[in-house]
């Protein structure tokens, strides 16, 4: 793929944004992983120090922390952190008892609300960092990190994303690590949707091309995932009257 030219067209497109809004920058998560780290470098490369990237951990891991701020030393990003973890606590102490899932998607509302107050305050535009794979399976929390205003990766696969990391500069410790969202300890995104990127792009490809192999024991699996979160993709319905 011709990296330079996916750069410029996000960059872009980013900017143009920000001015359609009548906005005055930008605003995202970083987590140390590489979906934030490249949205992050090419927020600032449309924006300039109009740009804000939070680091806002909630029970994260030390390592998770350790690349968020690797990358905004290596890139001069304007950060600042804020520990999310007592809220997400207090929250749990007068909360009736839900399911782990429940819990753990706390978390990125947390961070969801915290980007909004900081888009609200400057007048920033609030940036994911969703990748294709992950939106066409349902991949997200619901108003959670799927609650933003712009995804300037949203047609890249997750497997073109370490080559586009490659051609940015992302620091390898965080391009090599196992994508994980963090939700729980030693969770991985591989692990828990049960199959890994590799595969999950490859059919939603052949899926698009209409060249999906039926007889393929996943193809059933991603095409479920594809109907059952349908939902995530679309405002609520509204009832016909």
């Amino acid at each position: 793929m011709n990296w330079e030219e996916i750069e410029s067209k996000i960059v872009h497109w980013l900017r143009a944004k920000v001015e359609e809004a009548g906005a005055k920058g930008l605003v995202l998560g970083i987590s140390g992983g590489i979906d934030s780290s490249i949205t992050a470098v090419l927020v600032k490369k449309a924006v300039g120090d109009n740009h804000l990237a939070l680091i806002l951990p909630c029970h994260s891991s030390p390592a998770d922390l350790e690349h968020a701020n690797l990358l905004a030393q290596t890139f001069a990003l304007k950060t600042e952190t804020v520990d999310l973890t007592p809220v997400y606590d207090l929250l749990l102490t007068i909360l009736p008892p839900g399911t782990p899932m429940a819990r753990a998607n706390l978390k990125p509302r947390l961070r969801m609300l915290t980007l909004y107050y900081y888009a609200n305050t400057f007048n920033y535009l609030v940036v994911g960092t969703g990748n294709k794979s992950e939106l066409q399976v349902g991949y997200f929390t619901k108003y959670g990190d799927g609650g933003v205003d712009l995804l300037p990766l949203g047609n890249l696969y997750k497997t073109q994303l370490r080559e586009f990391a490659h051609y940015l500069g992302i620091p390898k410790e965080i391009i090599e690590k196992p994508p994980s969202a963090g939700l729980w300890e030693g969770q991985t995104d591989e692990g828990e949707m049960g199959i890994t990127y590799s595969e999950l792009d490859s059919i939603l490809e052949a899926l698009e091309k209409g060249e999906a192999d039926e007889l393929s024991p996943l193809t059933p699996k991603v095409k479920r995932m594809i109907e059952s979160s349908a939902h995530k993709r679309a405002l609520p319905p509204i009832c016909p009257l």
